[in-house]
């Protein structure tokens, strides 16, 4: 069985293995790479090792090998052979002169632990030593550390109070510089005085919350109090000395500009309410006197460098003089308004509108504002008046008058709204309005007496209206301008009640409560109070004129029998109407005059119609018809006898054919082309409607003519009233007018 002895061959076997063996594998790599850099190049160290004996076991014939050898061609066979043959010798002398090297490393690191022991040894002695030394010492010091322990406790404790009692002095204690800040005058008032005041309030409401717990008030608590109080007034007192000071200043330098100190110093002051009055008398009280002082340098002195002029120089023209005295007035008392409320504070909220009423009481701050405006201006009231007085007095125009009044009414308004109703210069100046009105009043009336005693001229055959009636008209047309120009705007709250001789205080005018019930109402109820506002200066110019042309009308009509006086009168009527027409303040006095027009047209045209009727020659035919007895017949009356119906038939029938028919030469001179054409038609319908009734009445049988239509058929219109109302322009209807 070969096979079988091949498999038991071990050089087989060896082979197999060894062609079986995996080179790849990462450990026979490694063995191989150890065993290639073993035998890499010769051993210079071979040498030594022969020196040193350790080439015995060499076999001759390696050397002689060796020695046949050449240095570069035999270098790797002599390498391969020799590992072949003594490998494992090689691996042993490695193995045995690495661990000769380990051995002698060894023997040195032995060498030097037995050195360590010794020290070890030494020092443990020393330790024993020492650690004798410190039991001993440790016996003897015990007492000594447990005092210094309690000592640290209380070092602590200490500590712990200490810094308690530094943050109570400093929450409850001023320092020296917080002291003399609010007691020393050296110190001025300021931030660093106003920080000392603020601890001090603080160090009370603290002080209070630590008195109201369960132990309840305490010495050093009370003391505090005391302590505190005594500053605190102390620093009040500075304050109001600082103000009076700053205040009484003021007066001197006339300046209006506010610091933030003073604004600080009043809000504080105020918490001691009796301190400010006091400090608040003083600012009012130089106030007057600068105001006063001020009011009389721009009279006489005017502004600085001579600009503005002083407003003495315009007192020849009492409109702008007065004027100038409320403007400066006015300016003033808006510097001084801002100027407190700067002081007080209130100058950032919200601000009134221009106009808008004041709210007395809404707050401290603007009652004291209010009540220091009011006395501030005290003194301007006595200059002020006289010298308004004085010029109204002195004013025998009418017109300049009204401007006049009319000046003060506004301001005395604006007053009102500015620093109330019921301060000394809104009084003031409702009683020099009052008495310019009053003035103005007796002005007007004493034109209207005036007028009714001028005569007109018999002379004079003119029918327009007469000049002083123009001129008085004229100066009633200035005031209604006047009037018209310084009425508020519609919507207002309230409306000045002009021309009464009386200011409202605000709450007048109509409609001023029922503000939301719309824009028609608001509008009726202005104009119904300003026309309230105005009758009674309606009534002492217009009346006294329409008396007066009445009344000259008659007396002339007596002494000139031919001068028409009705149409006069008339022209004056409408002149005097359309003065007042443009004005809608004037709208009842308007009615008022229409309806004296309508009596005077309706006398007019009664006059006209029996002017017509005798032109006509009709005026015996209509008024014997009209005045017969009814039993008595038409034909057997003188006038309307048929030869002289038939005469007057006649004359009728020509004056037919005359321009009268379309336009009356006694109605030109009317004004109003209107109203002359309103009175010939009204007269010619009547003219029209008499003709008719005469023919009526002479084709009845009851008047006892003869061809009665034959008679009237004779002339024009030949008994045809269609063709009289034809001939005349008019409808059968009649016009409407």
């Amino acid at each position: 069985m070969p096979s079988d002895t091949a498999t038991r061959n071990p050089i087989t076997h060896r082979l197999r293995k060894i062609l079986a063996t995996s080179f790849t594998d990462p450990t026979t790599v490694e063995a191989l790479q150890t065993l290639s850099q073993l035998y890499s190049a010769p051993r210079p160290d071979n040498a030594v090792d022969a020196a040193n004996g350790n080439g015995d076991e060499w076999s001759e014939s390696d050397e002689d090998d060796a020695e046949q050898q050449h240095p570069q061609d035999g270098v790797i066979d002599e390498t391969a052979a020799r590992a072949r043959k003594n490998l494992q010798r090689d691996l042993e002398n490695k193995l045995a002169q690495d661990s000769e090297h380990f051995l002698r490393a060894f023997g040195e690191v032995n060498q030097k632990l037995d050195d360590l022991e010794g020290l070890v040894a030494e020092m443990r002695m020393y330790c024993d030593e020492a650690e004798a030394q410190v039991g001993l010492t440790e016996a003897a010091s015990q007492s000594l550390l447990e005092h210094a322990e309690s000592l640290q406790q209380e070092r602590h404790q200490v500590e712990t109070r200490k810094s308690i009692v530094t943050l109570f002095l400093d929450r409850f204690t001023l320092t020296d510089a917080e002291i003399d800040a609010l007691t020393s005058r050296d110190v001025p008032v300021g931030a660093r005085f106003f920080l000392a005041m603020d601890k001090t309030a603080r160090i009370r409401v603290d002080c209070r919350v630590l008195m109201s717990g369960e132990d309840g008030p305490t010495k050093t608590g009370m003391d505090i109090m005391s302590t505190t109080s005594s500053y605190l007034e102390q620093g009040y007192d500075k304050i109001y000395r600082w103000c009076t000071f700053e205040f009484r200043r003021l007066g001197t330098e006339n300046h209006l500009e506010v610091s933030p100190t003073m604004v600080e110093s009043v809000r504080r002051l105020s918490q001691r309410p009796e301190l400010l009055s006091e400090a608040l008398a003083v600012l009012s009280q130089t106030k007057q006197n600068a105001l006063l002082n001020l009011f009389l340098n721009a009279l006489t002195r005017g502004g600085p460098s001579g600009l503005p002029r002083p407003i003495e120089l315009h007192a020849h023209d009492p409109i702008r003089y007065i004027g100038d005295m409320l403007a400066w007035v006015h300016q003033a008392i808006a510097a001084e308004c801002e100027f407190f409320e700067s002081l007080f504070g209130i100058s950032g909220r919200a601000k009134r509108m221009v106009g808008e009423v004041r709210v007395a009481g809404s707050s401290v701050e603007e009652e004291w504002v209010g009540d220091l405006l009011d006395v501030g201006v005290r003194k301007l009231c006595v200059p002020l008046k006289l010298r308004v007085l004085h010029t109204i007095r002195a004013q025998d125009d009418s017109i300049v008058c009204y401007k006049i009044a009319n000046l003060l009414q506004y301001y005395t308004l604006t007053m009102q709204r500015t620093i109330g109703d019921r301060s000394v210069l809104s009084d003031a100046l409702r009683e020099i309005t009052q008495a310019s009105y009053k003035v103005f009043f007796n002005t007007i009336e004493a034109q209207g007496r005036a007028i009714l005693r001028i005569p007109l001229g018999l002379d004079d055959p003119s029918l327009a209206p007469p000049s002083f009636i123009m001129d008085h008209a004229q100066v009633l047309r200035e005031i209604m301008l006047v009037y018209d120009s310084s009425l508020l705007d519609e919507g207002t709250d309230s409306y000045p009640v002009r021309g009464t001789g009386e200011v409202n205080d605000g709450n007048g005018g109509d409609g001023g409560d029922d503000a939301g019930t719309g824009n028609d109402e608001i509008d009726s109820g202005a104009n119904a109070n300003a026309a309230k506002g105005f009758n009674r200066i309606l009534d002492i110019m217009i009346d006294p004129a329409i008396a007066m042309c009445a009344a000259a009308s008659e007396e002339k009509a007596r002494a000139r029998p031919q001068w028409d006086s009705a149409v006069f009168v008339l022209n004056c009527l409408c002149y005097l109407k359309n003065v007042l027409g443009p004005f809608s303040f004037t709208r009842d006095k308007q009615e008022e005059i229409e309806g004296i027009i309508q009596d005077r047209l309706c006398a007019l045209e009664d006059d006209h119609y029996d002017h017509i009727l005798r032109d006509a020659s009709l005026w015996d035919v209509v008024r014997a018809m009209e005045t017969k007895d009814p039993v008595t017949p038409l034909s057997r009356l003188p006038a309307t006898e048929p030869a002289a119906l038939q005469l007057a038939l006649s004359k009728f029938s020509l004056w037919l054919s005359t321009p009268d028919t379309v336009s009356s030469p006694r109605l030109a001179p009317l004004s109003s082309a209107a109203i002359a054409g309103r009175v010939h038609r009204a007269a010619l319908r009547r003219l029209v409607r008499a003709y008719e009734s005469l023919c009526e009445e002479v084709k009845s049988g009851k008047a006892r003519y003869e061809a009665g239509s034959v008679l009237l058929g004779r002339e024009r219109p030949f008994g045809q009233v269609g063709l009289l109302w034809q001939i005349f322009g008019l409808v059968e209807e009649g016009d409407a007018y």
